[in-house]
């Protein structure tokens, strides 16, 4: 049975046995954030060297340090000093410094941020947030009470408020991905329960993913879909993208066609998939999923083609409606093929979306209820912005200039390049 550790700020997730590594632990996480804030100091002071006054004093100085507070992190509380720098220089002409590494009032890591919104949405409360983390945390959990939680929802809602009114003018997305994530409110009356929140990801002409829009809604209607697109149209989005990729969702293809009119679509086959799998009987989906496979495995569209025809002969008679269900969408399912081969594995689904939410939803298909509908949208925010910074860049980004350029493509090779 382990014994109660005597050093008051370590985290009981460290063995303890080993109180002395768990002190080397903070004391190299206290030393490395020193070390890189004094290296900031001294960068942004060097660059400001040359500033003197008539007395050929420096005007750019250091002045001391802060008072000392305490940052939480997963290897429990660090203590830091940040160092304090004076401008003398004019009202107008001075500057303010800012580490990037202990921005104002920060007290507990990105870490701990980007953990409690998982938490919530995975069903706890905030009640029992600090209860959650007490074996990461030990103590120092008991410093997220429900209040602090509260606080920290608020702010993110803030920050979402203010990220979704960011001018857009000069951005182009070449591929846009949509999705609607649902989650069930607890305290909302029972007509409003069923909350959809509405994602808009895009790929730059540089092959970087970014997110351009989360917004709240009750279903995945035209009318919610046309709101968010027109909104990111007015705020200054004024290239359509070459392609959108989403599942079935009616409201979001109506609301394209009205608002980016240009635009290619295509459906995903992750989705269509599961549509079809649940029109036949479980023995058959191995094979249905085989059939299905060689569809969008297809090196061309007609050998694709050749493959729909035959899942189609294969499940017409018994099952029509399986077979209906993957026919009607056949032109909007191989829209790929008149893209970049290297793109395909990024434009045949809504996986961008889908990976980044799908611990979200496994999570919340095992919890009733979440929060508040307002609450809810600022954690989602709040994860996939955190989620974001690890996407990696389309495969051979160096081909969305020539999408972007209207070179033609046949089954993904390049074939001429438009008049």
């Amino acid at each position: 049975m382990r014994q109660a550790t005597s050093d008051p700020l370590a985290s009981p997730f460290l063995p303890t046995s080993n109180d002395v590594i768990a002190s080397l632990i903070r004391d190299g996480a206290r030393s490395l954030l020193a070390a890189a804030i004094e290296d900031e100091v001294s960068q942004h002071l060097a660059a400001r060297r040359e500033l003197v006054d008539e007395r050929g004093h420096r005007l750019v100085v250091r002045n001391g340090r802060c008072p000392e507070r305490s940052i939480l992190t997963p290897v429990g509380p660090i203590p830091v000093r940040a160092p304090r720098v004076r401008d003398h220089r004019p009202p107008e002409s001075r500057e303010t410094f800012r580490s990037r590494y202990l921005p104002p009032y920060m007290r507990r890591s990105t870490s701990i941020e980007e953990l409690v919104p998982f938490l919530v949405l995975a069903g706890v409360s905030t009640n029992d947030i600090a209860d959650s983390l007490r074996p990461i945390l030990g103590a120092q959990a008991e410093g997220l009470s429900p209040s602090t939680v509260g606080r920290m929802i608020e702010i993110w809602r803030g920050q979402h408020r203010e990220w979704s009114s960011r001018p857009l003018a000069g951005k182009h997305y070449v591929y846009v991905w949509a999705d609607g994530v649902y989650f069930n409110i607890r305290m909302e009356d029972a007509d409003n329960r069923r909350q959809c929140i509405l994602l808009l990801m895009g790929a730059t002409a540089e092959g970087k993913k970014e997110l351009i829009a989360i917004t709240d809604g009750y279903r995945e209607s035209a009318e919610n879909w046309k709101e968010l697109l027109l909104d990111v149209k007015r705020r200054g989005l004024a290239i359509e993208p070459s392609l959108a990729v989403a599942d079935g969702s009616l409201g979001f293809w109506a609301a394209l066609a009205e608002v980016w009119p240009s635009t290619k679509t295509q459906r995903c086959w992750v989705h269509k998939t599961a549509n079809v799998l649940t029109k036949l009987p479980k023995s058959l989906h191995p094979r249905a999923k085989e059939m299905i496979h060689a569809i969008w495995m297809a090196p061309g569209k007609a050998e694709a083609e050749k493959a729909l025809d035959a899942f189609v002969a294969a499940f017409t008679a018994k099952y029509p409606k399986a077979a209906e269900c993957i026919d009607k969408d056949r032109d909007k399912l191989l829209t790929f093929y008149d893209f970049p081969a290297e793109h395909w594995s990024h434009i045949r689904t809504t996986n961008p979306i889908e990976s980044t939410f799908a611990t979200i939803r496994t999570r919340h298909d095992k919890t009733k209820q979440n929060c508040t509908r307002a609450a809810c949208l600022a954690m989602v925010f709040k994860l996939a912005h955190a989620a974001q910074r690890h996407w990696r860049k389309l495969n051979a980004s160096r081909l969305l200039g020539d999408v972007v350029a209207g070179v033609l493509f046949q089954d993904g090779i390049i074939q001429s390049k438009a008049a």
